[in-house]
């Protein structure tokens, strides 16, 4: 649906178009949504802050650095 012109007015009636075509999520999809992205970086977090913690113990271990 490539228009030849370059109006300007034409091309801001065709964004309207489109964006009323958009299904819009709920304040409650969003807030869980919210909730669930949160949630898994707090996760992804503590995986990778333990993770790191273990591989560093390892380390130090292994070299002789550990008390």
């Amino acid at each position: 649906m490539a228009s030849k012109t370059n109006n300007p007015f034409v091309f801001l009636q065709q964004v309207r178009a489109e964006t009323a075509k958009v299904t819009w999520p709920s304040r409650r999809e969003t807030v869980i949504s919210t909730i669930m992205v949160l949630a898994f970086a707090v996760l992804t977090m503590a995986f990778f802050f333990s993770a790191d913690m273990i591989m560093s113990f390892a380390v130090g271990t292994i070299l002789g650095l550990g008390r």
